[in-house]
C-alpha cells in the first residue's frame, strides 16, 4: 500500500493564497505521503506550462511519485465535431500526464441532467469508443487510464463495470472512489467488494449522512435519492472505512491509496488526520 494526497485535499489552502502546488508536493512528502495526485485545481498548466517540469522536479527532489494525473471531460456533445474535439483534448492532456511522469491518469466521461439508466444504456457505445482511443493513445507511454465512480451519471459500480467492460482495453479501469458510493445511495461496502478488483487506483474519502427528512442547515449537498451528504475526515464519518480497508487489503490491491479530503475543517488539518487515521485502521485490519 502506498498512502498520498490528491493535490484536490489542498485546494482550500491554494485558493487561498497560503499554498500553490508546489507547496502542496513538498507539505506532502513532510508529512509521510509517498506520493501526489495531480488535481488542476488551484493552479492552471494553461496560463503555467512551466508547472509540469516543476511539479515533476519537485516530486523527484522530495522523493514521492507523481501517481495520477485526474481531469474533467464529457463526451455528450451536441455535435460529432464537438465529440471529436473532446477526445482531442482528452488525449493531449493524456500526453500531459506522461510528461508529469504519471503512469495513471483519470477522465470523466459523461455528465448528464437526466442520469436515468436509459440514456446511460443510450450513451454507452459513444463514451466506450472515446475511452478506447484515449486508452489507445495512452498505452504508448504505458499509462493507464480511468473512470472514476464520480459525477452521478456514471458513478453507481454497475454502470462503471459496464463501461469497462464495453472499452474492454487492458489499459483502462476504474479509480475507486470508496465514499463516492452514497452520492447515488448505494452502500459503499458492497460497491467497492464488486469494484476493487478493477481499479487502477483507490481513493479514501468519507462522508457524513443524513436522511432526506432531517435537514442539517448549510454546507451539505444532496445525494441523488435526496439524503444529505458532507464531507467528513476520513474514519470520523458514517461510512464504515474499517470493512471498506479491510476490504481492499484482502483484495490484494498494493497500488496507491489516495485522500481526497472534502470536509469543513482546515485543509491541512483534516488532511493530515485522514492520513494518520487510514494508516492506523490499514495496519489494524
Amino acid at each position: 500500500m502506498k498512502l498520498g494526497v490528491s493535490s484536490y485535499s489542498l485546494y482550500q489552502a491554494m485558493q487561498a493564497g497560503t499554498m500553490n502546488i508546489l507547496d502542496v508536493v513538498e507539505w506532502v512528502a513532510d508529512n509521510d505521503g509517498q506520493h501526489i495526485e495531480i488535481v488542476p485545481f488551484g493552479f492552471d498548466f494553461i496560463a503555467q506550462p512551466e508547472l509540469e517540469d516543476q511539479i515533476r522536479e519537485k516530486a523527484a527532489e522530495v522523493g514521492i511519485a507523481v501517481s495520477n494525473y485526474a481531469i474533467g471531460a464529457n463526451f455528450i456533445t451536441d455535435s460529432e465535431e464537438a465529440y471529436e474535439a473532446e477526445i482531442a483534448r482528452v488525449i493531449s492532456e493524456v500526453d500531459r500526464a506522461h510528461r508529469l511522469g504519471a503512469k495513471l491518469m483519470r477522465h470523466d466521461v459523461a455528465s448528464r441532467p437526466d442520469t436515468s439508466i436509459i440514456n446511460f444504456n443510450n450513451d454507452l457505445d459513444t463514451i466506450a469508443r472515446a475511452c478506447q482511443q484515449i486508452a489507445d493513445h495512452a498505452m504508448q507511454y504505458d499509462i493507464t487510464t480511468s473512470v472514476e465512480n464520480h459525477g452521478y451519471y456514471v458513478q453507481a459500480s454497475d454502470r462503471v463495470q459496464a463501461l469497462i467492460h464495453a472499452v474492454n482495453r487492458s489499459n483502462f479501469k476504474t479509480t475507486l472512489d470508496v465514499g463516492n458510493f452514497v452520492c447515488v445511495d448505494e452502500d459503499p461496502v458492497t460497491a467497492v467488494k464488486k469494484n476493487i478488483g478493477l481499479a487502477s487506483m483507490v481513493h479514501i474519502k468519507d462522508f457524513y449522512i443524513r436522511p432526506e427528512h432531517r435537514n442539517p442547515g448549510d454546507g451539505w449537498f444532496r445525494s441523488a435519492g435526496q439524503n444529505f451528504l458532507r464531507g467528513a475526515i476520513a474514519g470520523q464519518g458514517d461510512l464504515d472505512i474499517w470493512e471498506i480497508l479491510r476490504i481492499v487489503k484482502q483484495s490484494g490491491y498494493d497500488g496507491y491509496l489516495s485522500i481526497e479530503y472534502e470536509g469543513m475543517e482546515e485543509c491541512r488539518k483534516g488532511t493530515k488526520m485522514a492520513m494518520d487515521n487510514v494508516n492506523r485502521i490499514w495496519n489494524a485490519v
